[in-house]
C-alpha cells in the first residue's frame, strides 16, 4: 500500500530521542578465539565478546529504524531536510552512547560535509559538420559535462579505453584537453578469452562502467565518449533507461577547476562513426583487429576536425554529509576497521514518501547498534586494539557517492584501514530464501584477502550460525552486486571488504519498503556476525594481508 506524506510536527521529538540499551548479563556461551589470536596483554582479549554481541538486539534496532523509515523524515533524499534529520538523528546516537566524532574541520565532529551538484538538463547537441546529433536521441550524458556552451572539440580515438598493465590504448597518445571516443567492453583475443584477464571472465573495465570514465580523466581527457552497441537500435536498447533521466533532475559531483572530470557521454555507432570519418561496420572490424593482433592497435581512422558539443546544464550547489562515529583502539589504535551503510534513500515522489526501511535503514540500524556494543566494551576496558569507525554515508542511491568522497577525502589514512565492512539491505529475505530467513549473501570477502574470508566464516561457525550464501561473489554474476554499493570504493583503493546484503525483493525501490515487512530476528542475527567478524579484525596481532586480486 502506498504511503503519502503525512505533517512533520513529530520530527523534533524523533531527533531527540536516542537512549541507551541497557547491557545484558554476559552470555554462558563461551568466547571462543579465531586463527591468530590477540595478544594475552589485550583488554579485549580477556573479554568474552557474546556479553557485547548480545547488546545488539532486534528491539533496540527496531526502536531507530521506526525513526529512520517514519514518513517524518521524507524518505532520507539526499541534501534534502529528510536526509538532515536522520543526519541528525544517527550523530545524537553516537553521541549518547558515547562514541565521540572524529572530524577535526567544521562545526559538527560527527559530520563529513561537502557539496554536490543538482542539475537538470538544458539544450544539448553535437555537431559534425552539417550533421547534427541530439542529446536523448543520438547520445547521452552521465554526470556532469564540461560544455556549458557550444565549443569546439578536437576529437581523438583510443580503443577500448583501457589503461592496464596487461593492455592499454593510450600509450603514446595524447588526449589532454580532448574528446576521446573509445569502444563499450574490452577486447578479446583470437581464441575468444579476454585479453586482460587472459581467461574467460571479463574485468572491471567492461563490469564498471566509471572505470574508462576515471582512466581518461587521468590521462587529461575533457569527455569520453562510449560507443554503445554495433547498431543503432542496439544503442537505443542498451540506453532505453537514460531517457526518462533527461527530464529529472541528478545529483553528482560537479567538475571543478581543481578537480575535472572527464565527462561521460555513450554514444551511437553512427554519431561515433561520423566523428570517426567512418561506418559503423568498421568500427567493429577494429575489435576484430585487436582480437587478431592480441595487443592494442593504432587508430585506423582521421577523426574529425569541424566537431561542436553543446550539453548545457542548470546546476546549483547540494550541501550534504556523512555522519561518522569513532571508537580509539588501543596499542593498535593507529589501523582502523571501518563498518558502513548508507542512510540516504529516495526520497518523495508525486507526493509519496519512499521509506526505505530494508535499504538501507536496515544497514544504518544495524549500524548504530554495532556503535553501542564496542563503545560498551571499552567502557568496561575491553575496547578494541584497533580503532574502529562507524561510517554512514549519504548519496549511495546517487552512484556511492558518499563513500566515494570519503576515500577520496579520508579522515585517516586509506594505508592504514584494515578493512571495510559494509551492511546494505539485512531484514528482508527473497524468493531464494523463502521460509528460512536465517541467511545473508556475503560478497567480496574473498577478493582481496583471503584471512578475511577465514575471519568471516569462523565468526559464523562459532557462534551465528546463519547460511552463507556466496552466489552474489561470482565474477560473472549479471547483477554485479559487488559494485553496487559502498564497500567498493573501498575495494577499489585495495582494501578488503565483506559485503552484507539479503537480496532484492518485490518492494525493492518501491514505496512499500517499510518497516512492518522488516524481521528484526534475522537482522540481529547478521548485525551480531558483523560485530564478531569485526572484533576479530581489530583485535588479532597481525594486520589481516592482501593476498588475493579476485574481480
Amino acid at each position: 500500500m502506498k504511503k503519502h506524506l503525512y505533517t512533520l510536527g513529530m520530527a523534533a521529538a524523533f531527533l531527540s530521542a536516542c537512549s541507551t540499551s541497557q547491557t545484558p548479563s554476559a552470555s554462558t556461551a563461551g568466547g571462543a578465539t579465531t586463527g591468530n589470536s590477540p595478544a594475552a596483554t589485550s583488554g579485549a582479549s580477556a573479554a568474552n565478546p557474546t556479553q557485547y554481541a548480545n547488546t545488539i538486539t532486534a528491539a533496540d534496532m527496531e526502536k531507530y529504524l521506526r525513526v529512520l523509515a517514519s514518513d517524518s523524515l521524507e524518505g532520507r533524499e539526499t541534501g534534502e531536510r529528510g536526509q538532515k534529520m536522520a543526519a541528525e538523528y544517527i550523530s545524537n546516537h553516537f553521541k549518547a552512547v558515547g562514541v565521540p566524532g572524529p572530524v577535526k574541520t567544521g562545526s559538527n565532529p560527527y559530520y563529513q560535509t561537502f557539496d554536490l551538484e543538482k542539475s537538470s538538463w538544458g539544450e544539448g547537441y553535437v555537431t559534425v559538420g552539417s550533421k547534427k546529433f541530439t542529446m536523448g536521441k543520438d547520445f547521452f550524458v552521465l554526470g556532469a559535462s564540461p560544455y556549458q556552451n557550444e565549443e569546439t572539440a578536437q576529437v581523438v580515438f583510443a580503443g577500448y579505453g583501457i589503461d592496464d598493465p596487461a593492455y592499454s590504448d593510450y600509450t603514446n597518445l595524447d588526449v589532454t584537453g580532448k574528446a576521446v571516443v573509445v569502444l563499450a567492453g574490452e577486447p578479446k583475443k583470437a581464441d575468444g578469452k579476454y585479453l586482460i584477464s587472459g581467461t574467460d571472465k571479463m574485468s572491471t573495465w567492461s563490469q564498471d562502467a566509471r572505470t574508462k570514465a576515471a582512466a581518461a580523466t587521468k590521462k587529461g581527457a575533457k569527455s569520453v565518449l562510449v560507443v554503445m552497441g554495433t547498431t543503432d537500435a542496439e544503442f537505443q536498447q542498451l540506453t532505453a533507461r537514460y531517457a526518462g533521466m533527461l527530464t529529472r533532475p541528478s545529483i553528482g559531483f560537479g567538475a571543478s577547476a581543481t578537480q575535472p572530470r572527464a565527462a561521460n557521454i555513450y554514444v551511437s555507432p553512427t554519431m561515433a562513426a561520423a566523428l570517426l570519418n567512418t561506418k559503423p561496420e568498421q568500427l567493429v572490424a577494429y575489435g576484430a583487429s585487436v582480437g587478431k593482433a592480441g595487443k592494442a592497435v593504432a587508430s585506423p581512422y582521421k577523426a574529425a576536425t569541424n566537431v561542436k558539443i553543446k550539453t548545457a546544464r542548470n546546476r546549483q550547489a547540494l550541501p550534504t554529509e556523512n555522519v561518522l562515529g569513532y571508537v580509539e583502539g588501543s596499542d593498535l589504535k593507529d589501523q582502523l576497521i571501518v563498518i558502513s551503510s548508507h542512510y540516504d534513500h529516495e526520497g518523495i515522489k508525486n507526493g509519496v514518501v519512499y521509506n526505505g526501511a530494508n535499504d538501507d535503514g536496515s544497514g544504518t540500524m544495524a549500524v548504530m547498534e554495532l556503535a553501542e556494543a564496542f563503545a560498551q566494551a571499552k567502557k568496561n576496558g575491553h575496547g578494541p586494539r584497533r580503532s574502529i569507525l562507524f561510517l554512514t554515508v549519504t548519496a549511495e542511491e546517487k552512484g556511492l557517492l558518499g563513500s566515494e568522497y570519503y576515500t577520496e577525502n579520508p579522515v585517516f589514512p586509506l594505508e592504514n584501514t584494515v578493512a571495510n565492512l559494509n551492511i546494505d539491505m539485512i531484514g528482508r529475505h527473497d524468493k531464494e530464501h523463502e521460509g528460512k530467513p536465517d541467511y545473508i549473501y556475503l560478497i567480496g570477502s574473498d577478493k582481496l584477502s583471503s584471512e578475511l574470508h577465514a575471519i568471516s566464516e569462523n565468526a559464523n561457525k562459532t557462534y551465528t550460525n546463519i547460511d552463507l550464501d556466496y552466489r552474489f561473489n561470482d565474477p560473472n554474476d549479471p547483477n554485479r552486486f559487488y559494485y553496487r554499493s559502498d564497500h567498493y570504493n573501498f575495494a577499489k583503493n585495495n582494501i578488503p571488504v565483506a559485503f552484507y546484503f539479503n537480496g532484492v525483493h518485490e518492494d525493492y525501490h518501491q514505496p512499500t519498503d517499510d518497516v512492518e515487512k522488516i524481521n528484526f530476528q534475522s537482522a540481529e542475527k547478521v548485525a551480531r556476525l558483523v560485530f564478531y567478524t569485526a572484533w576479530d579484525l581489530a583485535n588479532r596481532t597481525e594486520r589481516i594481508k592482501v593476498d588475493s586480486n579476485k574481480k
